[in-house]
């Protein structure tokens, strides 16, 4: 979850470090620090500090110093406490080494110990500051850099991107990739690396996407790539024409409030972008190329599975609706990071789809690498095409959302239903299940309900705002209920209120309510329940919440047009104009968004950087 930015060229550095940190602080916000070889005596200069990178911004421009070698970092906490020393850089003894680390050292504790005993001192209580000690007395040891690096990946584990800056060394970066990201800009008389490439895009579009299991020499007119037991390796230079694009809120008080409101042309493009890929005919199809699946594979599919994290978990449990409805196909939803922990049956008759905003998370990446060791087809959805997740997966289906810079998922959430849902009608037609005609009406209708999304964000602005944030702003805590696809989608709402606006959020499936929880039915603890548009199932809500009206407790609802016998139970309804069944939770998404968000507002929280959270989840 950390952000690695480095240079090593001809030009002072540190400006273009902290710019490429800002770019990267979605990773992390906690601390931040830079470090370069100074130009004037040519040793150390550096600073680091607790809090964001314009913190960090104002003290180096204090400072003053700056050099034509540099690495920089903006942290997310995972080992220590956040504070002054456990932000990166880290040093070894003598401070002629330094390091910035993104990932977890597994085994630290010992590694920890044992330098202790050797007689280092060691001033943070991070994970990471043992690389810069271990890798110091390595090279002590080691004859150069190549046998030290072999040296100390024997006695890491864990996953971990590293960059290493050396006194001793003024003219390279060491860099070091196992399981977690690094890219390397390749310009003129100058080289960069960084988490992201974003963060030297405007720089050079010539990348270099580190292999897993690697290590690398970075100077600025050269680049040696290793694997792990010292065999060179080729270096695969890209181009890429994606360019940073600064943007602001455009007149929003926060990026979240501004991704809620871009989600239906979010939508708009993503289906308008898979039409032109899809099921164009009777006689031409293009989908199964792009996702690197034969129409052979599709059609004797016994079995899918859906894989994610977070928000893109929940995703993939409403998807678990569309494939079985609407393709016939038996499909598993699997959580991402208890995947690789359970029982794993590889069939030849299946397939998977990882679900990822970023498509570097670390989880989901896990799971993947599994199921590519099976040789089982695998579909990558995704908002970002030069992701990990994206070449290490067979195909992908890439999203259209832009750059969602809000550590809350809104747009994100909302082009996975609609990616899913739009797959699941291209695969029920692969198959035989639904005709032509069908797709074309499932791509109206994801137009029709983005147009509904918004629209009910706009029905109720002004009551939310003025009336009904203050109300719910001052509540301790809060139960979610869904029943069938709107209990995932209960999940996320849950997950959306505690996680902006740090309000105990509990959700259930609505049927398990007089199994335990209702317990906790009182007056105090707003009770909201998320409706559906399939008849039978919206009967069994109706009984679910007279259960919390007969236990005095207070109801909120998110219904449909019509659904007059549970609004009238209602202490807060809120109403929504009628959709394609299935796709009712994509319909109530906005409005759902927003509620938490004006709720939010109102406790004078950080909406966009909740404490704790960072966008990308690159770490176990």
């Amino acid at each position: 979850m950390c952000g690695i930015v480095g240079y090593v060229g001809t030009s002072p550095c540190r400006r273009f470090i902290i710019n490429g940190l800002h770019r990267l602080e979605y990773r992390g916000y906690d601390s931040a620090g830079i470090v370069c070889i100074n130009s004037l005596h040519k040793h150390f200069s550096y600073c680091k500090e607790a809090g964001g990178v314009s913190v960090l911004q104002n003290i180096a421009e204090e400072a003053q110093f700056d050099g034509c070698i540099g690495i920089g970092h903006t942290r997310w906490a995972t080992h220590g406490v956040v504070d002054q020393k456990n932000a990166h850089p880290h040093f070894n003894c003598k401070k002629n080494i330094a390091v910035v680390h993104n990932g977890i050292i597994e085994d630290y504790e010992s590694i920890r110990t044992k330098l202790i005993h050797d007689g280092h001192e060691l001033v943070s209580t991070t994970d990471s500051e043992i690389a810069a000690h271990l890798f110091s007395s390595l090279l002590d040891i080691q004859k150069g850099i190549k046998q030290a690096v072999m040296a100390l990946l024997k006695q890491l584990h864990g996953a971990y991107a590293l960059v290493f800056i050396l006194e001793e060394y003024p003219d390279l970066l060491v860099l070091v990739r196992h399981k977690s990201p690094l890219v390397v800009g390749l310009g003129a008389n100058e080289s960069f690396v960084a988490s992201d490439y974003l963060a030297f895009s405007d720089k050079t579009n010539k990348v270099v996407f580190l292999p897993d299991e690697c290590f690398a020499i970075l100077k600025k007119d050269s680049l040696e790539i290793f694997d792990f037991f010292g065999n060179r390796l080729n270096i695969e230079t890209k181009e890429i024409d994606t360019k940073y694009i600064s943007i602001d809120k455009q007149g929003f008080e926060h990026f979240m409030l501004k991704e809620i409101y871009e989600q239906k042309r979010a939508i708009f493009r993503t289906i308008t972008f898979y039409k032109a890929i899809g099921v164009h005919d009777e006689k031409t199809n293009c989908i199964w190329g792009q996702l690197g699946i034969s129409s052979d594979i599709v059609k004797n599919l016994h079995e899918l599975y859906l894989v994610g994290a977070g928000t893109s978990w929940h995703a993939a449990r409403i998807g678990q609706f569309f494939f079985e409805v609407i393709a016939k196909i038996p499909t598993r939803v699997c959580l991402a990071s208890e995947f690789r922990y359970m029982p794993f049956f590889p069939t030849n008759d299946s397939a998977f789809v990882v679900i990822s905003q970023s498509g570097e998370t670390a989880d989901t990446l896990e799971a993947l690498r599994l199921v590519n060791t099976c040789e089982i087809p695998t579909i990558a959805i995704t908002n970002v095409a030069s992701s990990t997740m994206v070449r290490e997966a067979t195909g992908f289906l890439p999203m259209q959302a832009g750059p969602e810079f809000s550590v809350a998922s809104t747009k994100a959430f909302s082009t996975q239903l609609a990616s899913l849902y739009w797959l699941a009608h291209c695969i029920a037609y692969e198959r035989g299940v639904i005709g032509l005609d069908d797709v074309s009406h499932a791509e109206e209708e994801l137009f029709v309900c983005a147009e509904v999304l918004e629209s009910a964000i706009e029905s109720y602005k002004l009551k939310i705002t003025q009336e009904l944030a203050p109300i719910y702003s001052k509540f301790d805590r809060f139960i979610f209920l869904g029943r069938h696809i709107s209990y995932p989608f209960a999940m996320e709402a849950a997950l959306k209120l505690k996680e902006i606006s740090y309000i105990f959020s509990q959700c259930y499936p609505a049927g398990e309510l007089k199994h335990g929880p209702i317990a906790l039915i009182d007056a105090k603890t707003p009770v909201i329940i998320f409706s559906v548009l399939d008849e039978l199932i919206y009967r069994k809500l109706i009984s679910n919440a007279h259960e919390v009206k007969a236990r005095g407790g207070h109801l909120v609802v998110f219904a449909f047009e019509g659904q007059q016998e549970l609004i009238s139970l209602a202490d807060c309804a809120f109403i929504v104009p009628k959709v394609a069944t299935l796709l009712a939770p994509l319909a109530m998404t906005g409005l759902m968004q927003s509620f938490a968000y004006h709720i939010t507002r109102e406790l004078g929280r950080p909406i966009d950087k909740p404490r704790n959270l960072a966008k990308s989840v690159t770490v176990e």
